[in-house]
């Protein structure tokens, strides 16, 4: 399958372009060209399947003509180690739980699947040395880390902002060794992304080192992501609850809600989605005017959502042919202040005896209040809340477990290289590899 950029000024590419290229030449992000729908009788059977069934169904629509059926297969069945159970919280409202894998975090789909398929394209164009550069402000960095950790052929780097990350996100990239270089740059996270960027544009840099990038951007990341929507749709169909779906995810760079529009169009049969953001509601704000105006980020307790000119914003547009009335039409926006995040946390541990995480709490939140009735509310818990803590610990005022895969981390010396955030640094120390 043919991939075009967002931009329209880059050639097309072949998968294999797009994924190593990460982005288009015109700094647009590669969009397929068509998102095959799948048939009726997989969604009248889809309760009957494996995730990892599923996930190959799905994976097999957008991959299938450029990767072998065996490779493929092999690719997902290794990538979903393990479950993305559907939780239940309120009579309507479910949790799709995508913290059981080996980071406990959703980006461990995508990190993990886009590492195999890198490295099967690397080994059939007999490459040496790829490197994979990838800023983080905490989950992308340890999902990416320890998903590409021992690939052959593969070297990757982590820059994240120092003193900006929890400790436990620290330590679970710094202390990996092996084909990872944690380096912990002296600015914010978005001098990390500027960094990364400079580093694609740079000709020099280009023509000496083989670079590519594993942020959302990337197809190869951002697209297995619908796996897990077709998933929960499975879970619900077991439950009889699968008429009047309505999915709410808590939105940042917005890859993740992006896969789940794919899915719909796919014919995957969900009434609506809600795109939950924190203060940092620059979606929002387009839903109700129609104009999308980025800024500066604003920090809150939900970290990860703390992004101001979301990256995936091109692709929901191209998606929807640049119609505000049609994005309007499937999707819709909530925005929280630290304030109501926290409160919904509390009052969800007292009455309901679910621990939320920050990012969760947004997506509960907006389901509590925005459900009609008769329809199925499903968020997506996007990490453990042992990720964050300090936070989470002084809201609701108990001490919460450590799971024995964040305890093992922890135990890690920590390993990293200290740089500036000025470009010049940047590029020496990568023209010195």
């Amino acid at each position: 399958m043919k991939y075009y950029s967002t931009n329209k000024q880059a050639p097309d590419a072949s998968l294999e372009e797009a994924v190593v290229k990460g982005l288009a030449a015109d700094k647009g992000l590669f969009m397929p060209y068509s998102i095959k729908p799948l048939p009726q009788d997989f969604y009248d059977s889809i309760d009957t399947l494996s995730f990892q069934e599923i996930a190959y169904r799905v994976a097999d629509a957008f991959f299938g003509e450029d990767v072998p059926a065996e490779t493929l297969k092999q690719i997902v069945y290794d990538t979903l180690n393990f479950d993305v159970p559907l939780v239940k919280v309120t009579e309507d409202i479910y949790s799709l739980e995508l913290f059981h894998g080996p980071t406990l975090a959703f980006k461990d789909v995508g990190g993990r699947f886009m590492a195999r398929l890198l490295g099967y394209f690397i080994r059939k164009e007999g490459k040496k040395q790829v490197n994979v550069l990838v800023a983080t402000s905490g989950d992308t960095g340890s999902a990416v880390a320890n998903g590409f950790l021992g690939v052959e052929g593969i070297h990757v780097y982590v820059l994240y902002p120092k003193g900006k990350v929890s400790e436990i996100q620290e330590k679970q990239f710094t202390t990996l060794g092996q084909n990872i270089t944690a380096l912990e740059i002296d600015g914010t996270f978005d001098d990390c992304q500027a960094l990364v960027k400079s580093a694609f544009m740079d000709k020099e840099l280009n023509e000496h080192l083989q670079l590519t990038s594993a942020n959302s951007i990337n197809v190869a990341r951002f697209l297995p992501q619908a796996f897990y929507y077709f998933y929960a749709y499975a879970q619900l169909k077991k439950l009889g609850k699968a008429n009047d779906a309505v999915i709410c995810v808590p939105s940042g760079n917005f890859g993740n809600i992006t896969a789940g529009l794919f899915g719909k169009r796919m014919g995957l049969p969900v009434k609506r989605f809600i795109a939950a953001n924190n203060r940092n509601d620059i979606f929002y704000q387009y839903l109700q005017t129609g104009v999308y105006t980025p800024r500066p980020s604003i920090a809150t307790i939900a970290n990860a959502m703390d992004v101001g000119d979301p990256s995936n914003f091109a692709r929901v547009l191209d998606l929807y042919g640049g119609s505000h009335a049609a994005i309007s039409a499937e999707i819709s926006g909530t925005t929280y202040t630290n304030e109501q995040i926290a409160e919904t946390m509390r009052e969800t541990w007292k009455e309901c005896h679910y621990l939320l995480d920050p990012h969760g709490a947004c997506g509960f939140r907006a389901l509590k209040e925005g459900l009609k009735p008769g329809e199925t509310g499903v968020f997506l818990e996007t990490a453990h809340p042992a990720k964050f803590l300090e936070t989470v610990e002084g809201i609701i005022g108990e001490t919460v477990e450590i799971p024995a895969k964040l305890k093992a981390f922890m135990q890690g010396e920590k390993q990293s290289l200290s740089m500036t955030k000025e470009f010049a640094d940047f590029k020496s120390y990568l023209l010195s590899l």
